[in-house]
Order: C-alpha cells, then sequence, then structure tokens
C-alpha cells in the first residue's frame, strides 16, 4: 500500500491555496532571514579578531556552525510537538538574541559573551534550514523537489545582497556610539525579528499540522492509525534515528546532505588560504571574493533547476550527479595549483555538486518517513549535516597545515565514494522510498 508520502495523487483543492501561501511566504522571510545570516557572517571572524585575537577568529565562526546544528534540536521538537510556525519563530528569535549579545561582546570586550552570542546566532542559520522543510509539508509528490528548491534558491537573494548592506549598517549604527563591526549583528537582530514576527502573523493555517490533520483524514480508523499519533508524542532524536535506520530512502537523504556538506565546507574553507599563497595581500581579498561568489552561485543560483531534475529524473540520479559533480571539483581544484581560473571552476563544480546532494537528498528524506516523525527526522539531518561541517572545517586547517591543499582535496573526494556505494544499493522491496 503506498503511503500519503508518496502516492502520487492530485493535490487536494482546499490544500492548494495553503501551500501557494505558505511558499509566498517562505520565500520573503528567507531572503530576510538570509540577509540576517550573511551581513554577521560577512563580519564576524573580523569582530571576533578585534576582540579575541586570530587565534580565535575561527572559533567563533565554528559557534555559529555548532550553534546551528544544536539548535535544530529543540526547535523540531518544538516543531514535532505545535508545527512549523511556533518552531521557525523560536529559531529566529534566538537568533536574535545572539546577535544582540554579540553587540554587547563588541561593546564590552567580554570574550565569553562573544562566544555565547555566536553560538545562539546560528538559530537564524536553523530557521533558513527548517524553512525548505516546511516547503514540502504539502507540496504534491510530483513537486516536492522544485518548491524545496525555490525555498533554497530564495536564499540567494539575501546571500548576495547582504554583504553590501554590512558597511551601510556598521555606519549608521557608529552614530548611535555602537563600536566598529557592531552594526551589521544589530541589523541581523532586527531582521530576525521581522522574519519572526511575519511567521507569527501570517503562517497560518501551519502546513505541518495541516499535513497531519489530512493524513489522519485519509488513514483508515483503528490500529492502523495509531502509530501516527503515538510518533507525534514521543518524536525525539531516539525516535527519529530509529525512523531512519528502518528505511533504506531515509539513511540515503541523511547521508547525502552530511556528506555533501562534508566535502564542500572542507574544500570551500581552505580555498582562501590557498589563494593567499600565491597572491598579494593587495589582491588576495579581491580574488576570494570573486572566487567565493562563483561558489555561492554554484550552490544557490541553480537550486530551481536541480529541483525540477530531482522531480523529473527522481531523487537517486541527481545524488549521484551531486557526488560525480563533487569528485569532478576535488579532481580540478586539487590539481589546479596556483592557477586562479582553474581554482575558480572547482569551487563552481563544488557547489553544484553541494546543490545535489542537499536539494535531492532533503527531498528524499522528507517524503521517506511518515508525517508524524518527520520534523524530528529533519533535525536529526540538520544536526548531523551541521556537525560534519564544523567537523571537516576544523579537520580542514590541520590537513592543510600538515599535508597541503591537494592532499585536502582528495580525502574529500575519498569521503564522498560512500555515499556512491550507498545510492547505488538496491532498495529492498517493500521498504519506503520515493518510488513507491
Amino acid at each position: 500500500m503506498a503511503t500519503d508520502l508518496t502516492a502520487p495523487a492530485p493535490v487536494r483543492p482546499d490544500v492548494a491555496p495553503i501551500q501557494r501561501r505558505t511558499l509566498r511566504l517562505l520565500f520573503a522571510t528567507q531572503i530576510i532571514g538570509g540577509v540576517g545570516v550573511t551581513i554577521g557572517i560577512a563580519v564576524g571572524a573580523l569582530l571576533a579578531a578585534r576582540i579575541a585575537g586570530t587565534a580565535a577568529a575561527g572559533l567563533a565562526q565554528s559557534c555559529g556552525v555548532v550553534g546551528g546544528a544544536l539548535l535544530a534540536v529543540p526547535v523540531t521538537r518544538i516543531m514535532t510537538g505545535h508545527g512549523r510556525r511556533p518552531g521557525l519563530v523560536v529559531a529566529y528569535l534566538v537568533g536574535a538574541a545572539g546577535g544582540v549579545l554579540v553587540v554587547l561582546a563588541a561593546a564590552t570586550g567580554w570574550v565569553p559573551l562573544l562566544f555565547l552570542g555566536m553560538l545562539l546566532f546560528g538559530g537564524g542559520s536553523a530557521a533558513n534550514l527548517q524553512a525548505r522543510y516546511t516547503a514540502v509539508d504539502l507540496a504534491e509528490p510530483a513537486r516536492r523537489g522544485r518548491q524545496l528548491s525555490l525555498i533554497v534558491w530564495a536564499t540567494t537573494i539575501g546571500a548576495v545582497a547582504a554583504p553590501n548592506f554590512a558597511a551601510l549598517a556598521d555606519h549608521t549604527t557608529g552614530g548611535w556610539g555602537l563600536p566598529p563591526l557592531a552594526g551589521p549583528f544589530a541589523f541581523s537582530a532586527a531582521a530576525f525579528v521581522l522574519a519572526a514576527a511575519v511567521l507569527l502573523v501570517l503562517l497560518r493555517p501551519d502546513p505541518l499540522l495541516t499535513a497531519r490533520r489530512l493524513a489522519a483524514a485519509d488513514a483508515p480508523a483503528g490500529p492502523v492509525a495509531a502509530p501516527a499519533a503515538t510518533a507525534r508524542r514521543g518524536a525525539g532524536m531516539r525516535a527519529a534515528w530509529s525512523a531512519v535506520r528502518g528505511r533504506p530512502a531515509a539513511r540515503l537523504g541523511i547521508a547525502a546532505v552530511a556528506v555533501g556538506h562534508l566535502v564542500m565546507v572542507a574544500v570551500m574553507s581552505m580555498t582562501p588560504v590557498r589563494l593567499g599563497e600565491s597572491h598579494s595581500d593587495a589582491d588576495v581579498l579581491r580574488v576570494v571574493g570573486i572566487v567565493l561568489s562563483l561558489h555561492i552561485a554554484g550552490m544557490y543560483a541553480l537550486a530551481p533547476l536541480v529541483g525540477w531534475l530531482t522531480d523529473r529524473l527522481g531523487r537517486r540520479p541527481v545524488i549521484l550527479g551531486g557526488v560525480g559533480l563533487l569528485l569532478a571539483a576535488c579532481a580540478v581544484a586539487g590539481t589546479a595549483g596556483h592557477h586562479t581560473p582553474r581554482l575558480s571552476v572547482g569551487l563552481l563544480l563544488l557547489g553544484l555538486g553541494w546543490s545535489g546532494t542537499m536539494v535531492a537528498g532533503s527531498t528524499l528524506l522528507s517524503e521517506s518517513v511518515p508525517t508524524g516523525i518527520r520534523p524530528s527526522v529533519q533535525g536529526l539531518s540538520d544536526l548531523t549535516m551541521g556537525l560534519a561541517g564544523a567537523g571537516a572545517a576544523a579537520l580542514s586547517g590541520f590537513v592543510m597545515r600538515m599535508a597541503g591543499y591537494p592532499v585536502l582535496a582528495l580525502l574529500a573526494a575519498v569521503a564522498a565514494v560512500p555515499l556512491v556505494a550507498l545510492a547505488l544499493r538496491p532498495v529492498p522491496t517493500g521498504a519506503p522510498d520515493e518510488e513507491g
């Protein structure tokens, strides 16, 4: 029997307007939230270096990554019990509180407050990541990839626009008496509060609660309907892991998101250092900006196309295509030497590969588990992804120092190989999967 997550039934007429409204709202708040996240990241390392020294700058940035990953756990518990709206609102408000603490740390010079603020600032990232799952709660099976990718793509607008606001924010708040580089975090806090307010007022009806109600209405009465209600009441990380462990498609979805993120972060985080080896101090920032802009374009700009391919070709082929692009990126970047154009091509491919594994993996994961346990499983995925990225960022510096950039690219490629085997592994008969 096909589940409610995989059956290719047409969308119900009463659901279609709710889904359109949800997508428009998420698209707008992704732009606002994306500005908030990126404008802080743009100056975070500089502010941390000024307060705590250069050695602590990377640690402060890692706090933001780890904070986003850890906050996914309580946020998804809120979503499991009360719906998407309160979970997203809490995540944005936590991010806003983090921005305020960073401003206070800049004003007082207190380093522990800076780290705590950066940890909480990750709430904005947690909200932006969870928004992509909110987009598929009521999506038609044949359009899940495209609608999820549309929300991922919206991040591009905020990511591109935000750095241009950093100088304006710093100049504006300087007149208020705030110290240099604190202004962008004040603007980030304001952006997160605005996104939270918009969602609190307008995200009604809640898409997850609506999906649950429809699933309960379609389910047969009696014991068959009980598991969904049970999962909803007791859905934590342990229940999420149990659900993933018993579903090959869910395991592949989590692995695709985590491994793709690990490979991307490992190579990308050390690319500025690699460029610094062959460019003068006067040129390196300009070159790094160009190369990373191409990388970000690869990550987000073509997400709608990746979503269309995910729906058209299937989740597994796009995951395999994403892994292929990641391997190609490692090969091109690792053998580029100090040839900047070739390294730029490698970073562009790296972003495209990440997009394939992220969009297709997230879509496959969302449709491979029942509605009642879905938020917890998605939170487990974001936690795994965040910790994988933080670990890759920490280890990449060590590998770069001990063995060099080519070896780092080789090790990143090796880390992606098991994902190919998992994606090619036959699915046991009767296992939940997107092919139903």
